[in-house]
C-alpha cells in the first residue's frame, strides 16, 4: 500500500514539474527577487495560488470521481494523454533548445502595489495555470484514492519551495536560469517525470 510520505512526494514531483518552465510568471519572480522588492508579497501570492487552484483541482475533480466511479477511468485517460504532450514538448526542448534562458530584465516594478496587481494579473489570466494545477494535479491525485489529498498538499509545497527559491534565491540563481543550458536540463528531468506520471495514469486505468 502507497504510504503518505510517498504520495506527497509524488505530489511534490509532480508539482515541481509542471511549474518549472520559462515563463512570464517566473521570470517576473526571479527579477523581483534579484531587485528585492516586494518578494514576500509576490511570493506569497504565487504560492497561495497555486495551493488554492490545487485544492479545487483535488477536491473537484476527487468529488467527480466519489460520485461517478467510471469517472476516474476517463480523466485518467485524458490526464495521462496530457502529460504525454507535456513530456513530449520538454523532450522537444531538450534535443531543439529555442538558445534562450530566463530573462530578468525588464523594468522594475515601481511599487508593492504594481507588483502585487502585476503578479497577480501573471498568475490568474494565464490560462495554462488552471490546465496545470486544476484539471492535471487534480486529475493525478484523483488516482490516489484516499491520499489525494495528501498529493494535492505535496504538489502545493513544490509550488512554494520553487517560487520562494526564485524569489529569496533570486540573486544566487538569477545567473544560473540565464544560461540554456539549465533549462536543457531542468527540460530533460520534466520530461522524464512527465511521461513516466502519463504512462502510469494510462496504463492504470
Amino acid at each position: 500500500m502507497t504510504s503518505a510520505f510517498t504520495t506527497a512526494a509524488a505530489g511534490f514531483g509532480t508539482g515541481l514539474s509542471l511549474i518549472v518552465a520559462i515563463g512570464a510568471q517566473n521570470a517576473f519572480v526571479l527579477r523581483q527577487g534579484i531587485r528585492r522588492d516586494a518578494v514576500l508579497a509576490v511570493v506569497g501570492i504565487c504560492a497561495l495560488s497555486d495551493a488554492l487552484l490545487i485544492a479545487l483541482g483535488v477536491g473537484g475533480v476527487g468529488a467527480v470521481v466519489v460520485a461517478w466511479p467510471a469517472a476516474l477511468t476517463v480523466v485518467g485517460w485524458i490526464g495521462g494523454a496530457f502529460l504525454l504532450g507535456y513530456g513530449a514538448l520538454a523532450a522537444r526542448r531538450v534535443f531543439r533548445p529555442a538558445g534562450a534562458g530566463l530573462d530578468a530584465g525588464g523594468e522594475a516594478a515601481g511599487s508593492r502595489r504594481r507588483a502585487v496587481l502585476t503578479c497577480l494579473a501573471l498568475t490568474w489570466l494565464n490560462p495554462h495555470v488552471y490546465l496545470d494545477t486544476v484539471f492535471l494535479v487534480g486529475s493525478v491525485a484523483a488516482d490516489h484514492g484516499p491520499l489525494r489529498w495528501t498529493f494535492g498538499l505535496g504538489a502545493a509545497l513544490a509550488s512554494f519551495c520553487w517560487f520562494a527559491a526564485l524569489g529569496f534565491g533570486g540573486r544566487l540563481l538569477g545567473r544560473l536560469l540565464a544560461r540554456p543550458a539549465a533549462w536543457r536540463v531542468l527540460d530533460g528531468l520534466v520530461a522524464a517525470t512527465m511521461i513516466v506520471l502519463g504512462a502510469t495514469l494510462l496504463l492504470g486505468t
